[in-house]
């Protein structure tokens, strides 16, 4: 009975659970019913632990993949209908691959990547696997891997690109080259503080152009020349006071009127 378990079964590690699964499709939900799923479940795990294996060493910890694996397996067992006369590995191999490569595309990438970019990636690094073999000691080319693949440059390059892309770099890891810890964070941009007064920047220059003369210039003798207003009066051979006043008088008239015009 084990040999021809072993002739039907491609995988060393394959279970003779065909006799389990017909009785379990027979009976109702229940006790029994999940015992013997449990069991068939158990008896496929060291196969569900071999194929998460295949996936060790891209970013993932072996006990994480084996999980997913095991995830897809019970998905298998739940799904599997034994009248239609396939043997469950035929059906559980490709439900467990497909559960870790969906839990890689769905939860490992850094950034989100379209599914069109992610399966470029894979053809691009399976291809560079392969020509390694025949091209030791330097990467193959992207015109290398279009001609093996039958990929455009293209799309070569872009997955290439999306190789990079699986994790993201921390902002404290420092620029290559950098001999002063000078990290990725000092790169970036801090906000302008004047960047708040923009608008209202914008939007009282109409009425700015609309004063007198005099008026203009007491404004920006005081707010962009940043002159005192006694400073403003004797340019101007007026008392402070006057100025001060004027002041005052300008700035209510715009505000009222860049509040309407806003109304």
């Amino acid at each position: 009975m084990r040999t021809n378990a072993h002739a039907r079964h491609p995988h060393d590690d394959a279970p003779d659970t065909a006799d389990a699964f017909r009785r379990m499709a027979a009976l109702p939900d229940g006790t029994e019913r999940r015992r013997l799923r449990q069991e068939i479940v158990y008896a496929w795990l060291p196969m569900s632990d071999r194929l998460a294996g295949r996936f060790r060493n891209r970013g993932e910890s072996i006990e994480d993949l084996r999980q997913v694996a095991a995830l897809g397996l019970v998905k298998a067992v739940d799904h599997y209908d034994p009248s239609r006369g396939h043997a469950f590995e035929s059906y559980a191999v490709p439900t467990v691959v497909g559960e870790v490569k969906r839990h890689f595309r769905d939860h490992m990438w850094a950034l989100h990547v379209p599914r069109r970019v992610q399966d470029l990636r894979n053809r691009v690094r399976f291809a560079r696997q392969d020509l390694a073999q025949s091209i030791p000691g330097r990467d193959p080319s992207a015109a290398e891997i279009a001609e093996h693949t039958g990929m455009t440059e293209e799309e070569v390059l872009e997955g290439l690109d999306a190789l990079e892309s699986f994790s993201a770099l921390s902002l404290d890891a420092e620029l290559p080259g950098s001999e002063d810890g000078y990290a990725l964070r000092d790169t970036l941009g801090t906000p302008d503080p004047a960047i708040d007064v923009v608008v209202d920047r914008e939007a009282v220059k109409p009425e700015l152009r609309r004063l007198p003369e005099r008026e203009r210039r007491i404004l920006y003798l005081r707010f962009f020349r940043d002159m005192t207003q006694s400073s403003i009066a004797d340019d101007l051979g007026v008392s402070q006071m006057h100025v001060s006043r004027l002041i005052s008088r300008c700035c209510s008239h715009l505000r009222e009127q860049v509040t309407r015009e806003a109304a």
